[in-house]
């Protein structure tokens, strides 16, 4: 099929995201172009535009499920053909390539990181979807960023092996999700039952969530609301070890980083870039350290992101990749669950998706835009 030489996409325009004419985004090695049928929102597509991250011009957005139009150079014929049905992920507001985002008609894509749709998947026509198997556009769009994420968390990150529903925890203490109601926070607490990786599975959010998160696999929650909720966590759980913060935010860094093990080494994972210096100096101690994961390492290349330049990082790659091939047949029979969907419409929808999560316009839900 002949392609059109320009598109639609949303854009950095100064301080806020705006709809401009484009041209298509250029194929890289082992990379393919997708005709977009659903796009979702994440936190780091604000973040990119009003931290200054992404250059101005740059289209944003992430998480992408859609047709694959055209094959780049050295991918591989025996795993995609023209017309297969994939979600991946796009590096929006990137400086490295910032002619390709999410949030555009058309999306360059890693093969190696991208999952297959159910094969006889379609547009839903609904404007929600509640939790469940994937079988739409809208639901896979939902899981690039968070379950890709969750994944490498636990693997590359803590050091879980990946296999599934074995007989004896991984760990012999609990893990903490702080935010288990998020985006990334629901398939967190899915993995981490299915690979069995800890002795209990506690997580932080509203009261609200609890029945869906403890069918998720939560063992126990504690809501963020209560004043003393890092007082109660500490009584009932000493020995917490692994934490994620599934916020980040300053806020949230400091109270996940309190609930850590007083006596034996844990580990705080951030999903942004905050460091043990964010950390108050009275709060800090030498058995907790904070690390952190981007899933834009997972490119394998050098990423310059706001401030900082994260580094080449083969190894995170390698297990990026390893988790997408891992997960993907389990995806596809059902394992892990999509999280409830909130459906908009068009690039427009894009651009409220962005808004609203910026201002807290969403809980416990993917905000889903249908082109």
């Amino acid at each position: 099929m002949s392609l059109p030489t320009t598109m639609k996409a949303v854009v950095i325009d100064g301080d806020k995201p705006v709809i401009r004419e484009v041209p298509l985004p250029k194929l890289e090695d082992g990379c393919f172009l997708v005709k977009t049928k659903a796009i979702a929102g994440n936190p780091t597509d604000w973040k990119h535009i009003a931290f200054k991250i992404g250059p101005q011009g740059s289209i944003i957005g992430c998480d992408v499920a859609g047709d694959i139009i055209k094959l780049g150079p050295n991918v591989d014929t025996n795993s995609f053909k023209v017309g297969d049905k994939v979600f991946g992920l796009a590096h929006g507001g990137s400086v490295r390539m910032p002619t390709n985002g999410g949030f555009a008609e058309y999306v360059c894509l890693d093969s190696k990181i991208v999952y297959p749709c159910p094969p006889n998947t379609t547009l839903s026509g609904d404007n929600s979807r509640p939790e469940g198997v994937l079988s739409t556009y809208e639901d896979c769009a939902t899981f690039p960023v968070s379950l890709t994420t969750a994944g490498v968390a636990l693997s590359h990150n803590l050091g879980n092996k990946l296999e599934w529903e074995p007989k004896e925890p991984q760990h012999n203490f609990p893990i903490l999700l702080w935010g288990g109601a998020t985006a990334i926070g629901q398939p967190l607490i899915q993995l981490a039952k299915k690979l069995h990786g800890y002795s209990k599975i506690v997580v932080v959010a509203s009261r609200k969530h609890e029945a869906q998160l403890k069918a998720y696999g939560a063992d126990e929650l504690f809501d963020y609301h209560d004043a003393d909720v890092i007082d109660q966590i500490k009584a009932k759980y000493p020995n917490i070890q692994h934490l994620i913060d599934c916020v980040s935010n300053a806020e949230t860094i400091q109270q996940v980083y309190k609930c850590a093990s007083e006596t034996e080494p844990a580990t705080v994972l951030q999903l942004s870039i905050y460091s043990i210096k964010d950390i108050k100096p009275e709060d800090r101690r030498d058995n907790v350290k904070v690390a952190g994961t981007l899933l834009y390492m997972a490119g394998g290349h050098e990423v310059p992101f706001g401030s900082i330049t994260l580094p080449k990082d083969l190894g995170y790659r390698a297990d990026t990749i390893k988790f997408v091939e891992f997960i993907s047949p389990k995806l596809l029979a059902g394992e892990i669950h999509h999280i409830p969907v909130k459906i908009y419409h068009g690039l427009e929808g894009a651009v409220q998706i962005t808004d609203d999560i910026k201002n807290g316009r969403n809980s416990g839900e993917k905000l889903v835009s249908v082109l």
